[in-house]
């Protein structure tokens, strides 16, 4: 009996075995993701060009005193300040000059005086022509003395050159008015403030007068510049050249801030990939290239201009590669895929 019920749970045994079959293995080509690749290829990148550098004034003005020796007794105008052509801005003392003026005005009606009365006298005897010559020549003299003086008393309100903005005061009052030294004030003619930006030969021939530029300053915001001025040479130490982004007036675009300029309407050919398809992690820019036996492989690329959703690639996989679009895809190297291929783009006509 109990042998028979031994056979019975061997026999039972046995068939659960032959019931329970290995599941079929499954291959990696039905396990391969469906993903979109796109072709590496020479693209036009519109909005490429871009380039920082520092805020100035579009001209300046310096305001100094003419005249030397005289007190300051007012200063009228301040960091900050707008003013006007003409404006008095410094008040000299004039109290010495107008002494000195009067006693001129005396000597010179005296010397005029002098002079008529020997208005006629010419080769009359009365007196030597010399001596009538003297007295003519007294009375230029002291014309020319008197206009002087009154010319310097006009100097006395140092006044604003042009009108503008002032961007520096080096004026107290009590100084003393020297001509020749260090600017009392310097002035933004206008209140014109311009991005002086620095290009490459290379970038600098796509850029044209008049051109339009996205210029970001360091608090954040954005304005709309025109392109005033491309510089006619290139600095052979920096190989660089300066372009100069007129900026509309405003007190939050301040000289001598740094800002960055997207010329938007310029283009350049580069060989380049949808901005998507560049995985950025702790090794730097990659990139997923499917092989012809579908597997992706990570290649590392270095990357440049970018505009219009693209990124130019100037290290990396070669033109017509294929490249998964989506780096957020989640693939390992040596993942096979089942690509999709998205049609390639257009090439510009230099690039064929």
């Amino acid at each position: 009996m109990r042998r028979s019920l031994t056979l019975i749970a061997l026999a039972a045994a046995l068939t659960l075995a032959g019931c329970h079959k290995p599941p079929p293995k499954v291959t990696d080509a039905e396990r391969a993701r469906a993903v979109r690749v796109i072709q590496v290829a020479p693209q036009a990148i519109t909005g490429a060009v871009a380039a920082s550098g520092d805020l100035v004034s579009r001209e300046e003005a310096a305001v100094q005193p003419e005249v030397s020796g005289y007190r300051v007794v007012a200063v009228r105008a301040d960091v900050g300040d707008y003013v006007k052509k003409g404006e008095t801005l410094v008040q000299l003392d004039p109290a010495l000059l107008q002494g000195q003026l009067g006693q001129a005005q005396a000597q010179a009606a005296q010397a005029e005086d002098q002079a008529n009365r020997v208005k006629d006298l010419d080769n009359a005897g009365v007196l030597s022509n010399e001596a009538i010559a003297q007295r003519r020549f007294q009375a230029q003299v002291a014309r020319a003395n008197l206009r002087d003086l009154q010319t310097r008393l006009g100097k006395m309100s140092v006044t604003a050159p042009v009108s503008g903005l002032v961007l520096e005061r080096n004026v107290r009052p009590g100084d003393m008015a020297a001509a020749g030294a260090t600017p009392w004030f310097r002035l933004a003619r206008d209140g014109e403030v311009e991005l002086a930006a620095q290009l490459s030969e290379d970038d600098l021939s796509k850029i044209r007068l008049g051109q339009q530029a996205r210029v970001t300053l360091q608090n954040g915001q954005a304005v709309t510049g025109q392109v005033r001025l491309i510089s006619p040479q290139i600095d052979p130490q920096t190989k660089l050249g300066a372009v100069r982004v007129r900026l509309p007036v405003s007190r939050d675009i301040r000289a001598g801030g740094f800002a960055h300029a997207v010329f938007g309407d310029a283009s350049a050919t580069a060989l380049a990939v949808p901005e998507s398809a560049v995985r950025y992690d702790a090794d730097g820019a990659s990139v997923m290239v499917v092989g012809a036996d579908n597997r992706v492989k990570r290649v590392l690329v270095q990357t440049g201009q970018r505009g219009s959703g693209l990124v130019q690639l100037t290290r990396g996989p070669p033109t017509g590669a294929w490249i998964v679009q989506n780096a957020a895809a989640f693939l390992l190297d040596g993942d096979m895929v089942k690509p999709e291929r998205a049609a390639a783009p257009a090439q510009p006509a230099a690039a064929r």
